[in-house]
């Protein structure tokens, strides 16, 4: 199937073939065309153009885009949308005053819903999960991580990354799997034996993950810890990416960093240090500013970062204690609202950059010809300064993935 959108007002997010991340300066940089076309075939991006010139001959379908936007899918590089029911109770808990890790330490948070998924089924987990998934897609979200870490057990974390797979089949959106059995201590574990179980599960996540992750943070898992599982995910063939510097400065960036993580993820203790040492790194700084909104916590200086020459993802953390939302749309205005970022360098953060967080911005995240046509059309009047302004404002006409609208 080749279909031709034309009468674009803009196109944006124009890349060239082979640029995978944007850093420094190159995020405030967003390839654009005015009065455009674009054709895909066989859901891949195979040309573009400016009206005037000559248009593809042979196609199946016309789309007149009306002059609205044309621009990348969304792609978030952080979720942990495979859990069970609801956690309202807890945010009646915060709004009364009790803070996160007071929470966790009552027995709620992650532990609280790793109690509700061993109760679920694996179809019901995976009814649930698919929900979220169609959520975020009809919101703009063409690419989805998800991680594991409500099991915290060797048969629950197996159930986690079947559904996973089973939602990797079943969507058109592209989906990575991160293995995060050490998200918390498991019920009934001690802090040793659960990190040695952690590592013995490596290589049955293995054979469904594409990542390991840890939460290396205060009260929950050490750099000693990290160092072991990361090390343990390797042998296996997993990529680390780490949860680092949320509730304190905890080394995790370092450590991340050390092992080749892709990302290094929540940032928001963190400063010179953790600039210094991703400079030269492979490793994405990526920033969850929906936590920090919904957990009223400051935001980790991501405009600082831009600043020293690096590039910043932004994600969602869509989970259901500290960030209860996948809407990349709202995180992109977050990240100009509270970060301070200009809406050109967060269109970069929860596009490209975040594809490259997820092992997927040769596939995604750009308009590149051989890419994935993972699209939002918007009506007609939309610019990428108007759509964070407008924050909640309908502006989709319409959301294609592999090319086909969804």
């Amino acid at each position: 199937m080749r279909r031709l959108f034309r009468n674009i007002g803009t196109l944006a997010g124009i890349v060239p073939a082979g640029f995978l991340r944007k850093e420094g300066a190159a995020m405030d940089e967003v390839g654009t065309i005015a009065d455009a076309w674009l054709l895909v075939d066989e859901g891949l991006i195979a040309a573009f153009g400016k009206a005037e010139e000559p248009l593809p001959e042979r196609v199946d379908e016309v789309i007149d885009c009306e002059g609205g936007l044309l621009m990348p899918a969304f792609c978030d590089s952080h979720t942990h949308i495979v859990y069970a029911g609801c956690r309202d109770g807890e945010f009646l808990d915060k709004i009364n005053g009790l803070s996160y890790e007071e929470i966790a330490a009552r027995g709620g948070g992650i532990l609280n819903s790793a109690d509700l998924l061993h109760r679920t089924s694996e179809d019901e987990l995976f009814r649930q999960s698919m929900e979220r998934v169609n959520e975020m897609i009809a919101q703009g979200t063409g690419a989805i991580e998800i991680k594991s870490g409500y099991g915290l057990n060797p048969v629950d974390e197996l159930k986690m990354l079947r559904v996973i797979d089973r939602i990797k089949a079943a969507s058109p959106a592209l989906i990575r799997t991160t293995f995060l059995g050490a998200h918390a201590v498991g019920r009934g574990y001690t802090h040793e034996d659960y990190v040695a179980a952690v590592c013995r599960m490596m290589p049955d996540a293995a054979r469904y993950a594409d990542f390991v992750d840890i939460f290396c943070e205060e009260g929950f898992f050490t750099v000693e810890d990290a160092t072991r599982v990361l090390e343990a995910g390797l042998r296996a063939g997993l990529r680390p990416k780490i949860h680092a510097n949320q509730l304190a400065v905890s080394g995790g960036v370092q450590v991340g960093i050390k092992f080749g993580a892709l990302s290094v993820d929540h940032l928001e203790k963190s400063g010179g240090a953790e600039i210094e040492a991703l400079h030269g790194s492979e490793t994405m700084p990526t920033f969850l500013p929906g936590s920090s909104f919904f957990l009223r916590i400051p935001d980790g200086p991501a405009k600082d970062y831009v600043a020293a020459g690096l590039g910043v993802a932004l994600a969602s953390d869509y989970n259901p204690g500290s960030s209860p939302s996948g809407d990349m749309r709202f995180i992109w205005a977050l990240g100009c609202i509270r970060m301070r970022l200009t809406p050109n360098q967060a269109f970069n953060a929860v596009t490209l950059n975040s594809a490259y967080a997820m092992g997927a911005s040769d596939v995604v995240g750009s308009i590149t010809v051989g890419k994935r046509a993972n699209l939002i059309l918007t009506k007609p009047g939309w610019n990428l300064t108007k759509i964070p302004y407008l924050h909640h404002t309908p502006y989709i006409r319409q959301v294609y993935l592999q090319g086909r609208p969804v």
